[in-house]
């Protein structure tokens, strides 16, 4: 298994100085990935910084570690500038970037309010389209596609990414629903989220994590390395009692843990006081390995 942490990069954490700073941290601390929320406004009175932006600033930071978002609503990204953002920042990176990607959710804040897509099952053929997209661009070869919201005419994207055969993609989607999961069985990963927002107490089962792969393992045609990205809390201050609850979801099947670092899983709220140095503490304790 391998050992993620996950932020949102708004508030105190909302500028790419700080991303980049908490992720040059997180790889001294033993930490095998870096991932941040990909969001263009907030329905909270917060500073938001671009994801971009700030993850180019986290690869100059680093050395080893894995960096990316979960997840970037695909819907709301052109997916060709996408393409040259991703391709750029995997280069920049030596091969080291993983897209997440979904649906996005439901917030008015950065879909109707910018007049973006709000329909689930428009935004669900978007996401399948663009996907097929970022794959062609990324190819180095010629590329042309005709969807029913894409469309693509002879475009070479080079230089290709240093990932092959692409970058990893992890499709993101709220677990019990499947629609998300058979989608995920294409790609390179899933991460199944509970419903209702991140808050504490609010995870997946190990039971839910095995029954997410048993229905990708139904739908895969592919013989190629899968990860299963489990997401939850545990005690930095206590590694015995962390290591123990990330073994049960290692033993349903899950190859990543992401330590949920919100202010939520620290006593804090989202629009309140953020405890900032809490947090930081344990990003810095290192992952809850045996």
């Amino acid at each position: 298994m391998k050992y993620g942490v996950d932020i949102a990069p708004f508030g105190p954490f909302g500028s790419a100085q700080v991303v980049a700073d908490l992720a040059r941290e997180a790889e001294q601390a033993g930490w095998d990935g870096f991932f941040i929320w990909d969001h263009v406004a907030r329905e909270w009175t917060l500073d938001v910084v671009d994801p971009w932006i700030a993850l180019t600033a986290a690869a100059m930071q680093t050395r080893r570690i894995r960096i990316g978002t979960l997840v970037t609503p695909l819907p709301r990204r052109r997916p060709w500038k996408l393409a040259r953002e991703t391709v750029s920042i995997d280069r920049l990176s030596g091969g080291r970037l993983i897209l997440g990607v979904g649906l996005g959710s439901g917030r008015d804040s950065e879909w109707a309010n910018l007049g973006e897509e709000t329909d689930p099952k428009a935004r669900g053929q978007m996401l399948d389209e663009a996907l097929d997209v970022l794959a062609g661009l990324w190819s180095g070869e010629p590329f042309s596609y005709e969807g029913t919201h894409y469309r693509v005419r002879a475009a070479h994207f080079l230089p290709p990414p240093v990932q092959q055969p692409r970058i990893p993609i992890w499709v993101g989607g709220t677990w019990p629903n499947k629609a998300p999961f058979r989608r995920a069985a294409r790609w390179d990963g899933a991460f199944p989220i509970p419903g209702g927002g991140p808050r504490p107490g609010n995870n997946l089962t190990p039971e839910d994590i095995r029954a997410v792969g048993d229905l990708i393992r139904g739908y895969r045609s592919s013989g190629a390395p899968f990860d299963l990205v489990c997401r939850g809390v545990t005690p930095g201050g206590d590694p015995a009692r962390a290591a123990e609850t990330v073994a049960a979801y290692r033993e349903a099947g899950a190859t990543w843990w992401i330590e949920a670092v919100h202010p939520t899983s620290f006593g804090g709220s989202w629009e309140g006081e953020w405890p900032v140095e809490a947090m930081r503490a344990r990003i810095r304790q290192g992952p809850p390995r045996e």
